[in-house]
């Protein structure tokens, strides 16, 4: 990667859904955002020098090469397209990794490189205005359905949404509040948030239990919509553990969905984030 990027942004002061997931905001700085599509991406970056929290005692890191070489990944943004003033993202912790552990450190203030364009295909172009939508994630591949939401979800609409967020505890649920919310308020929305590990709840867990596949498979949102999804009147978003979206392919082409190609047109969308 090119050393000759900067400083080009501004973060806002992060929030921590917990130790090791955060949503991070970050403005322009003498730049405006570009328009982009729901479910796109852009880059975040931070030069080897800048501090990182402390690296796992097995696994410590050495010292970058070049301290001014630009650590880049890709990160999807989780604000709505509308918005211009900033974009968000939902980013976990890999403690191992060069640099999360970075971007964790980060204050309100502090400058970080974002990416000034905007890429990917996971987005809802390709999806007909009348069909319904089930959006399906694990962990930060929540990211992209928040765009998406928080761009398209009307009071009114032709199309019923639904988001299943799967993760290990309910602490883990970034946007819970938020999209219960929004499930109170909009009668065509739906947001199933699942646990895979309800044993060790500190107050017991009464919500859907298991993965996110699996509620799929209970019919929980047939029963929901009081209608079955089928591949005439729904298309699948699938995001996040590649575990996951394996078993949903598995399962839902059983029931006649086909992946969503360039050549060839589907009903299941997926993107997958290791």
């Amino acid at each position: 990667m090119s050393t000759k990027v900067g400083f080009n942004a501004i973060v806002s002061e992060p929030v921590f859904v917990n130790s090791e997931t955060m949503i991070l905001r970050v403005k322009p700085d003498g730049w405006e955002l570009p328009d982009y599509s729901p479910g796109q991406f852009t880059i975040l970056g931070l030069p080897g020098r800048a501090p990182r929290i402390p690296a796992p005692l097995a696994d410590v890191e050495l010292e970058p090469p070049d301290p001014d070489k630009f650590i880049m990944r890709a990160y999807s943004v989780a604000s709505s397209s509308k918005h211009k003033e900033y974009l968000e993202f939902y980013i976990t912790l890999i403690r191992s990794g060069t640099l999360t552990p970075r971007l964790f450190a980060l204050k309100g203030g502090d400058g970080i490189y974002m990416g000034q364009k905007m890429r990917g295909l996971f987005t809802l172009t390709d999806t007909p205005e009348d069909m319904n939508l089930i959006l399906m994630g694990t962990g930060t591949g929540l990211a992209p359905y928040m765009s998406m939401i928080r761009t398209f979800l009307k009071a009114s609409a032709p199309r019923r949404f639904a988001i299943v967020h799967g993760a290990r505890h309910s602490w883990d649920l970034g946007y819970r509040s938020e999209l219960s919310m929004l499930a109170r308020l909009v009668d065509h929305f739906d947001y199933v948030p699942v646990i895979s590990r309800p044993s060790e709840e500190t107050i017991p867990w009464k919500g859907e239990t298991g993965h996110v596949q699996d509620v799929w498979k209970r019919g929980v949102i047939a029963r929901r919509w009081g209608m079955k999804p089928t591949p005439e009147n729904t298309n699948v978003f699938l995001c996040g553990n590649p575990n996951m979206i394996k078993a949903a392919l598995k399962i839902l082409k059983k029931d006649g969905f086909r992946e969503h190609t360039r050549k060839q047109p589907g009903e299941i969308h997926s993107e997958k984030w290791w």
